[in-house]
């Protein structure tokens, strides 16, 4: 076995290389690849990199490092380097908000965002890309939110030398459907707050919502510009949807009445005020009674009762993607489902965990 496993490695060297050449030989050439070193819990990375000339003050350190011998490399021309495949690869992944550096090491390009935004992942593109052989690429998942500078992907070619046309299949399926990677801005947006409830409007009891809800928008860089707190009263809910309309709101979200009560009237309200698209419910907890509807192309979010008791509900996985520009339709209220599950951890450590990352 050990015999065959020699003339194994000898025939796939002798695919590749057009000599291998002893270190002395070798000052005064330059390396074909990047070579590594790695220093337990200190360093890993390229100690000496591609197209580096070898002088006689490196030998000892690639002693050191293994190397005996160097190889000299003699391409085909249906082959590529590491380097340059990963350069093409990473040209096709990356879309719009997207920067990366021609500069790979070891065969490896990082894809980082060029702007704070909503990371857009075509993930059964991604899927595909990665069945090719010889080529991998590894993003953050779909729909994170990212700051501008933060690696949001990574690719690489896997062997040192490889067949072009593989390259080239990647990349054609890395540009089918548009960017595979992109980062989307947030635009700002002018957003109406509508507080149902008898018990609030009546001072019965002090709102939370209002507060919550105008944390949450103005984090993603969004202002509230009206607010308004009504009774549970379908005609009322349905004039001041309107007239937040009127006045310029281009998002509204509505708290309360969206149980199954009968004084519960938020969502007829909403039918009232003209909304031909309604999606009530999520597969979310908490958030299962999340409502997303559309007055032409503004969005309506009905909030449940379970923001005021949880720091996270489906409410913080939609509101990104609403903003960011997507039209949000039943399909994908039901594909949070697989992620969706809050682990009601002691201490909330969200977007550092898997809640809503299923998709």
């Amino acid at each position: 076995m050990a015999g065959r496993g020699r003339r194994a490695v000898k025939e796939y060297i002798k695919g590749l290389i057009m000599k291998i050449i002893s270190l002395e030989e070798a000052v005064g050439t330059q390396l074909a690849h990047d070579i590594t070193e790695i220093r337990p819990g200190e360093f890993k990375g390229a100690a000496f990199r591609k197209g580096h000339t070898v002088c006689e003050a490196d030998l000892c350190r690639l002693q050191r490092l293994g190397k005996n011998h160097l190889y000299v490399l003699d391409l085909a021309a249906d082959e590529i380097h590491e380097n340059e495949a990963a350069a093409i690869l990473a040209q096709a992944l990356a879309g719009e908000g997207v920067v990366w550096e021609n500069n790979p090491r070891e065969g490896k390009i990082d894809l980082y965002a060029a702007f704070d935004g909503l990371l857009r992942v075509d993930v059964p593109s991604l899927a595909a890309f990665n069945l090719v052989d010889e080529v991998m690429c590894a993003t953050l998942h779909n729909h994170t939110l990212v700051k501008k500078g933060e690696k949001i992907a990574a690719t690489r070619a896997i062997p040192l030398v490889m067949k072009r046309a593989a390259i080239e299949r990647a990349a054609a399926i890395a540009r089918q459907n548009g960017a595979m990677v992109a980062v989307k801005q947030l635009p700002r947006a002018r957003a109406g707050l509508i507080i149902t409830g008898n018990e609030v409007y009546h001072g019965l009891i002090e709102d939370r919502f209002a507060p919550i809800l105008s944390q949450k928008v103005e984090s993603l860089g969004s202002e509230v510009a009206a607010v308004e707190f009504l009774p549970d009263d379908a005609p009322a809910i349905s004039r001041t949807i309107q007239a937040f309309l009127a006045q310029g709101c281009n998002l509204l979200l509505l708290s309360g009445g969206m149980s199954v009560d009968p004084d519960d009237v938020t969502r007829h309200a909403i039918r009232l005020a003209g909304a031909t698209e309604m999606h009530y419910g999520s597969g979310v907890l908490p958030g299962a009674m999340f409502l997303v509807a559309y007055l032409g192309r503004v969005p309506l979010l009905g909030v449940p009762a379970c923001a005021l008791h949880h720091k996270v509900t489906a409410l913080d996985l939609v509101l990104p993607r609403i903003l960011a520009g997507e039209r949000i339709g039943k399909t994908d209220l039901a594909l949070l489902s697989h992620g969706g599950l809050c682990r009601d951890c002691p201490k909330c450590v969200y977007p550092d965990c898997p809640f809503g990352k299923g998709t």
